[in-house]
């Protein structure tokens, strides 16, 4: 997983031998977000990221709550994401890498061979559905699946 950079072929620098301007450069926006009197206590620091955790934790369960329930599910998850990304690298670097992946996703959905392909995928799928409809209705007429008695 290429977390480190929008470009191709770029990795992140986790430290090492590297120059600090480097290291500093290829960790861009990566930390902790808390303002610096927070930070400048440990305490107060530990209990921000306790606080971010737990308030980042319950929008990702709601966001998985709503995945089979009416609701923008995945809006949600990803919002949760980003709570916990102004505190947690691990979660900048998801969110980072989901963005990428989402953004080539895009570019790929816009392909005309792509989009050809999808037109034609979704038409054969309508046919089937509206045949397999077609002879429901034909063999039972507008009866619920529960009403039917064995025939």
């Amino acid at each position: 997983m290429n977390t480190g950079s929008d470009k191709p072929g770029e990795v992140a620098v986790a430290g090492g031998d590297g120059a600090k301007s480097d290291r500093a450069h290829s960790e861009q926006g990566l930390g902790s977000k808390a303002p610096e009197f927070v930070k400048a206590r440990r305490a107060l620091h530990l209990s921000w990221q306790v606080g971010v955790f737990v308030i980042g934790l319950a929008v990702v369960v709601a966001g998985i709550i709503m995945l089979p329930l009416p609701g923008p599910g995945w809006v949600v998850i990803f919002g949760g994401m980003a709570i916990w990304a102004t505190e947690f690298v691990w979660a900048q670097l998801v969110l980072r890498w989901t963005k990428r992946k989402v953004t080539e996703a895009a570019q790929r959905a816009l392909d005309p061979k792509v989009r050809r392909r999808n037109i034609i995928l979704t038409s054969i799928g309508l046919v089937v559905i509206g045949a397999i409809l077609g002879v429901y209705l034909w063999k039972f007429g507008f009866e619920m699946p529960w009403n039917i008695k064995d025939q």
